[in-house]
């Protein structure tokens, strides 16, 4: 199958192909031609349904990029020899993307360091693509963070889910319950004309960005949920994945706390590009990112374990439950950091 896939590039000798990465969604491997060096990918179109989709986000970003700030660096897909940036072989879609020399990822944040340079190159991105008019990309995956509709959903579950399930979460059923008034917020939010809808990348996890040698910043990359947004969707999920020194499948919830100075390396990072950018309403609702980007997680985690683990899968009886209780965890952390994290925002707004 690859071989076929990699013709359809004109690569028939030469060619050495190896996995690469640890991405979930899509499969990706390291192709190395010769001297060159490229990433081949299959996106997952069981997630992407509509794969044309990204496939048009990626090429109007692209071009509008290479012709506003051509110097920076943007991989691109290759054109197969029919001229295309995305293949379609036995019912399968594959990308071909020129590897970027020297760079190197990083799967867990380990400095605040690490979490300034990320957040600098994702705010770099949405400043760069700020006269883009978002209204023209497609939404690859609609009602993604939507937190109105996963609320709506978790809902569903407590109806129609699994009874005992149900019971067994109560306490966690109850908590999460209580914390409605973030929908409400997010409802105002988008009625607000003061929060714009951006291009907004919606995965800032910190694989997403490619580093130098030294650490600095070059780019960010997987572009597939690249859609319109809220800049509370990428900087919320920094401050998600960031912030705790320990990941969502964490089962010791008393390993969960909030480091501040990762707080403040984002938000520096951030509005190192987007100061000029953001509205005044848009820098005081820092602290509302995090808190809408984690209560969303542990809806999404919670509402898959009632209804059976259809979305997530689970690997031991009862992983959704304890993923949402994690996330549930890092909330209340989060909020009893609240008042200090929203001073710290004022200060440098």
């Amino acid at each position: 199958m690859i071989d076929e896939v990699l013709s359809a590039y004109n690569f028939s000798n030469n060619v050495s192909v190896t996995p690469h990465g640890t991405g979930l969604i899509n499969r990706t491997w390291l192709v190395r031609k010769g001297h060159d060096l490229f990433i081949l990918q299959q996106l997952n179109h069981q997630v992407f349904t509509r794969p044309e989709y990204v496939a048009d986000n990626i090429e109007m970003i692209g071009e509008y990029l290479s012709q506003r700030f051509p110097d920076i660096v943007f991989p691109r897909p290759v054109r197969s020899l029919s001229g295309k940036t995305l293949i379609e072989i036995d019912q399968n879609y594959y990308r071909l993307y020129p590897f970027v020399a020297n760079s190197v990822t990083i799967d867990v944040v380990h400095s605040p360091e690490q979490a300034f340079e990320a957040a600098r190159q994702f705010g770099a991105f949405t400043r760069m693509l700020s006269d883009f008019p978002a209204g023209r990309l497609h939404e690859t995956l609609p009602d993604f963070h939507d937190l109105s509709a996963r609320y709506a959903a978790f809902r569903d579950a407590l109806e129609g889910g699994l009874k005992e399930r149900i019971v067994k979460a109560g306490q966690l059923i109850e908590y999460l319950e209580a914390q409605h008034p973030l929908v409400t917020r997010y409802e105002d939010i988008l009625s607000n004309p003061s929060f714009k809808r951006r291009v907004t990348h919606h995965d800032t996890k910190i694989s997403n960005v490619l580093f130098d040698k030294r650490g600095h910043g070059i780019c960010v990359i997987d572009l597939d949920t690249v859609m319109p947004g809220y800049f509370i969707s990428d900087v919320g999920d920094m401050f998600r994945t960031y912030l705790c020194p320990v990941s969502e499948e964490e089962q010791d919830l008393s390993r969960i706390h909030i480091r501040p100075e990762f707080f403040e390396a984002i938000v520096r990072g951030y509005m190192e590009e987007m100061a000029g950018i953001l509205t005044p309403v848009e820098r005081a609702s820092f602290v509302y990112a995090g808190e809408y980007m984690v209560y969303m997680q542990a809806l999404r985690f919670l509402t898959d374990y009632l209804n059976g683990d259809v979305y997530y899968g689970s690997r031991y009886e009862g992983h959704n439950y304890y993923r949402a209780a994690n996330q549930a965890t890092l909330l209340q952390r989060f909020t009893e950091h609240a008042a200090t994290l929203h001073r710290f925002t004022q200060s440098i707004a």
